[in-house]
């Protein structure tokens, strides 16, 4: 049950006076992240006041009207003098202004209007008034002019208009003082909330209330309240770190608390694969290993994150923990977000634990008839013991006979509901999240608090680093020449483009004025012509089968250079792949960037990088370009990606299993986010149902943020554990 006291904040905003019909359907564009109420998908007041301006417009500037400058906002006090329509005949459109002229005892000055409805000017405008005007003010022919005046209003009200005026994020439909007149009708109901934080770490801080913080926090007085280091707003960003790490300190415990199935498998399957390997585990493999074997031992659910650097081998320690769970006779399902990559997991698995006597199967949208018919029963009755699919896995017709064990690779890609609808499947299986983007240690808090952590920074010793060159487009022929050698040589090459087709945009890559992304299919039918047959195309548009017909030529060697997009970023596993050129590289992230340099390099040849930039890149670009040129460290580069880009867009905040923040700059927060992470771990272990002094208080603020708690046993699960992040 919600507390009475966030009833108002909860309501639909069509409770706000002047909201409804074309009014609500903008702010439902505006506000993307509405909590859906009804159905309907219509944002709450709390949404509404949680939408906060990004920038001022100052009304206090005022001078003599015969010293004023070009280029400001200013307000003046003015006498209408005479209107100046355009001449008879003009028709409505034509680019001749409607003039007021105006003047007060400092000089004079002309408000410009273009196609207004006359009537409308001289009824707010008549002649003889006196007028508050405000608005920019610039210089015609020497004349001091006020074009479209944004404020006329009684002169009683000059201190009214004076005021500093927020601006806000818009879209088609509202204006920004649209917004703020909503917003104050909001306020004036808002409720005085119980506090939440340590009175001590308030006082320290300096900090407002909530109310007092959310209140100023729309009123900013000088372009330096708009900053995330001001009090009001950094109380906001505590609040919602607070939230996040509180719910996911609850939602830890709660896994901890739940049982899980005891694995007591020998480890005879898992020494038999590692005796057959062509290479050494690392002591990071080997480390890792004996934490899943401890979680899987112990009683409880495992759920844990892996994260490794590409190339550290993270397949492999998945494929050795699922051994375990298949001597112990029962099942494990291993979850990819790709028809290729499941592909390529496939036939990584089958070629390993086949001649172990072990069945693998592969299950996809592409599986259909009898085949599938087959693939579902065996997965029923428990002959299949090991899985590999997509989405297709958590479909309802899938039924396993005793899932214990779940894998999810690149697990950032699935959504919440998706995740959960697998595990589901199972009686509370084991959860092995892997991601092969590192992750910076403040986003790993924020999103995966309620797992235990595994990094994997150690690579294979036969691994060769790749080499990594920064080379402008202007130098495009003597890149063509090099491809030519290495592949006459027989080497295989990957060209990264950011598109498709030229109106074709993927991910979130933007086309420039000057149009100069490059396209695939255009770099294909140029190096088909140029190299012959030997060339590939890959993207996200192509049907499943054809694309995979496509990397099995590649992978077989009947293709030598193959033109993708970033279809191929993580999973794809070429060995003898060792060279990347990828072109616009300033426009993709580091992070990506260091993913698809991934694809080279695995096999034991050494591999190169070719980061192909736009002579018109500025120095801020090249220099992200130089610390991938200059670091083969995951985690490092990770790290600088999320200082450069922050942590909204280093994951893609529209992957719906990642959380949306609202105040927090996971950048500048970094200490309050420590702070409010052992807060929370403080709270959880000495208070876990929330039921002593501050319960209350915290009971709020994780309903005021979405997160859905109730007081409950050990043995009640958390509702919609992480759902609500999304």
């Amino acid at each position: 049950m919600r507390h009475e006291l966030l009833f108002f904040l909860y309501s639909s905003i069509s409770r706000i006076k002047g909201v409804g019909g074309a009014t609500a359907s903008s702010l439902q564009r505006l506000l993307p992240a509405a909590t859906v109420l009804d159905g309907s998908g219509m944002p709450i007041v709390r949404d509404l006041i949680f939408h906060l301006p990004v920038g001022l417009v100052d009304r206090r500037f005022t001078c003599p009207l015969n010293t004023a400058p070009d280029g400001v906002v200013a307000t003046f006090v003015i006498t209408v003098e005479s209107h100046l329509p355009p001449p008879p005949g003009i028709r409505r459109g034509s680019r001749r202004p409607y003039k007021v002229m105006c003047y007060n005892d400092t000089g004079e000055i002309t408000l410009v209007f273009f196609n207004p409805r006359e009537d409308y000017v001289k009824q707010v405008l008549p002649v003889g008034s006196r007028r508050a005007i405000s608005g920019r003010i610039d210089h015609f022919e020497n004349h001091l002019q006020m074009t479209h005046p944004d404020i006329i209003a009684p002169v009683d009200k000059l201190a009214e208009v004076q005021k500093p005026e927020p601006v806000y994020p818009l879209t088609i439909g509202l204006t920004s003082r649209r917004i703020a007149k909503f917003i104050a009708t909001a306020m004036e109901k808002l409720p005085d909330l119980p506090e939440w934080t340590e009175l001590s770490w308030v006082k320290t801080h300096k900090w407002p209330t909530w109310k007092e913080a959310i209140n100023a926090a729309h009123h900013p007085l000088l372009p330096e309240d708009l900053e995330v280091a001001s009090l009001p707003r950094e109380r906001l960003a505590y609040d919602e770190m607070l939230a996040n790490q509180l719910y996911l300190a609850l939602v830890r415990r709660h896994m901890q608390q739940q049982p899980g199935d005891i694995i007591r498998g020998t480890g005879k399957l898992a020494e038999a694969l590692v005796a057959r390997l062509p290479f050494t585990l690392t002591g990071g493999q080997q480390s890792v290993m004996k934490e899943i074997a401890d979680d899987m031992t112990s009683g409880r659910r495992m759920c844990r994150l892996l994260q490794g650097d590409v190339g550290s081998g993270k397949t492999i320690v998945a494929l050795l923990a699922i051994l375990r769970v298949v001597e112990d006779g029962k099942q494990a399902a291993l979850m990819v977000p790709t028809e290729i990559i499941a592909q390529q997991h496939y036939k990584t698995l089958s070629a390993l634990i086949e001649p172990l006597g072990i069945k693998v199967a592969l299950l996809t949208g592409s599986v259909k008839g009898k085949a599938r018919k087959e693939l579902l029963e065996g997965l029923a009755s428990g002959d299949i013991p090991v899985v590999v699919g997509t989405h297709a896995l958590f479909q309802e017709q899938v039924n396993f006979s005793h899932l214990s064990l779940v894998v999810i690779d690149e697990q950032h890609r699935f959504g919440v509901s998706q995740r959960m609808a697998l595990t589901a499947k199972g009686n509370a299986p084991h959860l092995l999240h892997m991601t092969a983007t590192p992750i910076p240690r403040s986003l790993t808090m924020t999103l995966y608090g309620d797992m235990e952590c595994s990094n994997l920074r150690e690579k294979p010793a036969e691994r060769q680093p790749v080499t990594t060159r920064v080379i402008p487009l202007s130098r495009y022929d003597e890149v063509m020449e090099r491809l030519k050698s290495a592949i006459a040589a027989g080497e295989k090459v990957y060209w990264i483009c950011p598109l498709i087709e030229e109106k074709y945009i993927e991910g979130e890559l933007e086309l420039t004025p000057e149009g100069d992304l490059a396209a695939a299919e255009t770099r294909f039918r140029e190096f088909k012509k140029r190299f012959g047959d030997v060339v590939g195309l890959v993207h996200g548009r192509m049907k499943s089968d054809v694309r995979n017909e496509e990397m099995q030529r590649f992978s077989s060697g009947e293709l030598r250079l193959l033109v993708a997009t970033t279809v191929i970023e993580v999973g794809v596993d070429v060995r003898d792949a060792t060279i990347i050129v990828i072109e616009q590289s300033e426009r993709f992230g580091l992070s990506q960037l260091h993913q698809l340099r991934g694809r080279v390099g695995r096999g034991n040849k050494a591999s190169a990088c070719v980061l192909l930039y736009s002579d018109r890149a500025g120095d801020v670009a090249r220099s992200r370009l130089a610390i991938l040129r200059d670091s083969n460290d995951g985690f490092a580069i990770a790290e600088a990606d999320l200082n450069i880009r922050g942590g909204g867009d280093l994951l893609g905040t529209r992957q719906s299993g990642l959380p949306r923040f609202i105040f927090t700059d996971l950048v500048r927060h970094q200490a309050l986010l420590e702070h409010a992470r052992d807060d929370a771990a403080n709270l959880v272990a000495t208070d876990p149902h929330l039921q002593g002094q501050r319960g209350v208080a915290l009971e709020i603020l994780l309903q005021l943020f979405g997160f859905e708690f109730q007081r409950q046993s050990d043995a009640e699960p958390l509702a919609s554990a992480r759902a609500a992040q999304s």
